[in-house]
Order: C-alpha cells, then sequence, then structure tokens
C-alpha cells in the first residue's frame, strides 16, 4: 500500500507575524492597501509583495531608463489578484512604454553593414557651425516638404572628403522621413557587395536584392570604393538604378569621388576598360539625384 505523504499545515501565526512586521514601513503598509486585497490573501505573498515594493519604489524614484536598478531593466515586478490568488509578474513601466513609442519610428529605417547608431542620427545634432552643410539643410527642407506632397523629389550624390560627415547627414534625413512613416534601407556599399556575392546562390540573395531596389528611400554609402567588377557594375549597381528610375524612387549616395572621378572608376575592372558601360550609369545617377559636394574637416578625428 503506497504511503501517503502528510502535506505540511501552514503556520498562520508566522504568516500574520511576518505580514504585520513588514506593515511596520509605512510606505509597504501604504503600497499594499493600495492593491485593495483582504490581508488574509496579502499575507500568505509577503516575501514576494516585499520584493514587488522595492521595484515600485525603484520606478517611483527613477530618473530615466538607464538609470533603472530592478531585475529586468525597464520592468517592475508586479502583484496581480484574482479570485484570492495574487499572481507576480514582470510589467513594462512608463518609462519603457515612453521610450518604445520615441523609438519605434527606428523600425521604418534598416542598416545593412553600417553602423546601427546611425538609427539614432538627427538634425538637432548637425554641425551648424559649417555653411558648407548650408544648401544641403536647405535641400533636405525642401525634399521632405515635396515627398509629403505626393511628390517625386530626385535623391542626392553627395560627394566630399573623408569624415565630412556624409552619411551621418543623410541617416539624419532618413530618420526624419521615418518618423512620417516612411521606410528606408542605409547600406554601405562596398561590404554589402561582398555580402551579397557570398550569397549568390541562395534565396537570400534574392530577397535582398528585391528588398534594396524597391524600398522607398535608399542610401549606397561610399560608392566608388569597393573593388569594381563587371558583376556590380552592371549585374548589380545597373539595375538597382534602372528600377528605382524607372519608379522615381528617391536614392542617395555618398562617396568620395566626384561623378566625373566615378565614372573613371567604374569604367575600369579586372576585364578591362569600358566607357560606354560606366557613362551609361553615371547617366542613371544623373537622373536620380543632384549632385552637391561637401568640403570640411573630418570629425571623426
Amino acid at each position: 500500500m503506497k504511503k501517503i505523504e502528510k502535506v505540511p499545515e501552514v503556520d498562520l501565526t508566522a504568516l500574520i507575524h511576518s505580514f504585520q512586521d513588514a506593515c511596520a514601513n509605512k510606505d509597504f503598509k501604504k503600497y499594499v492597501e493600495g492593491l485593495n486585497i483582504k490581508d488574509d490573501v496579502l499575507m500568505k505573498y509577503t516575501s514576494n509583495l516585499e520584493d514587488s515594493f522595492l521595484e515600485y519604489q525603484n520606478c517611483k524614484n527613477c530618473k530615466g531608463l538607464k538609470e533603472c536598478t530592478n531585475k529586468v531593466l525597464g520592468y517592475c515586478y508586479t502583484p496581480n489578484e484574482k479570485k484570492d490568488i495574487i499572481t507576480f509578474s514582470y510589467e513594462a513601466c512608463p518609462k519603457l512604454l515612453e521610450d518604445r513609442r520615441e523609438n519605434e519610428y527606428k523600425e521604418n529605417l534598416a542598416c545593412f553593414e553600417i553602423s546601427q547608431d546611425l538609427k539614432n542620427a538627427s538634425f538637432k545634432d548637425v554641425y551648424k557651425d559649417d555653411k558648407a552643410r548650408i544648401p544641403i539643410l536647405k535641400y533636405f527642407k525642401e525634399f521632405i516638404s515635396e515627398y509629403q506632397k505626393g511628390g517625386k523629389p530626385k535623391g542626392l550624390y553627395l560627394h566630399g572628403s573623408f569624415g565630412s560627415g556624409k552619411t551621418y547627414l543623410i541617416a539624419a534625413l532618413f530618420n526624419e522621413m521615418a518618423k512620417k512613416g516612411v521606410r528606408s534601407i542605409l547600406i554601405y556599399y562596398p561590404e554589402f557587395l561582398r555580402k551579397l556575392k557570398a550569397s549568390f546562390q541562395t534565396n537570400q540573395y534574392g530577397e535582398q536584392f528585391e528588398e534594396i531596389k524597391k524600398i522607398p528611400l535608399l542610401l549606397l554609402d561610399d560608392i566608388g570604393a569597393e573593388n569594381e567588377t563587371n558583376w556590380s557594375r552592371d549585374e548589380v549597381l545597373g539595375p538597382i538604378l534602372q528600377y528605382r528610375m524607372e519608379n522615381h524612387l528617391p536614392t542617395f549616395f555618398t562617396s568620395n569621388l566626384t561623378l566625373e572621378e566615378l565614372e573613371e572608376s567604374l569604367s575600369t575592372t579586372s576585364s578591362g576598360v569600358d566607357k560606354v558601360k560606366a557613362k551609361r550609369i553615371v547617366e542613371r545617377l544623373k537622373q536620380l539625384t543632384l549632385s552637391q559636394d561637401l568640403i570640411s574637416i573630418n570629425r571623426r578625428d
């Protein structure tokens, strides 16, 4: 015959004393009273309630999400009662919910082979002491206005000195457009080409290629810095530009090369020289963009 184990009895006196000791803290007592749960239920969960009270206090005195000291960043250990049973769960705090609301626009901005920090690029952080930026910022204002009206504004071919902030400026524009619900992709072009070639015989190749062709806003960063091949020029760059030109999709480029220098670079590959195909690419670029230089000090130092 199977032995029946005796279930240990709950020491009611100990529960009462533990709960009363916790309630000696006036703030804790006020906290549990605010839960509107009967004392004979509360006393069964004193230890958990003390944990939740501590996290509640942390939240109440928190100065910001980065200073959260709770066990799970941005969450508070919270009691919920149903039919005289209290369950505890981690619930997002108001500051985390606010942060999510403020940053949800970043879901509209994708970064391929480029720093994710660019999702934080903002016009308010653009150096205003450099007059070289004035025509670019003016263009951005006009671009946003025309795009919102349903127009078909051209993108920008932004070329100039190394470290002058070309990529950051366009990322700031894309972030502003992301807040308005417009999707975009920023791509570090040389590395992207290498990864794209490595995935040539997979489904990922076709999916990425189609996404890049069709995304509403596109930045190809540092074009002209790649090792030029017939494939990258004629099978990747050419079709992207052709599709976006035909569908009036704003396309942006940064480069250390002028369009004339880029044409020279595109004409020479490991297979030889082809000035006609290089010129055809640059003509598409001119159809898609306005050319603007940015000569400035190196802000990366």
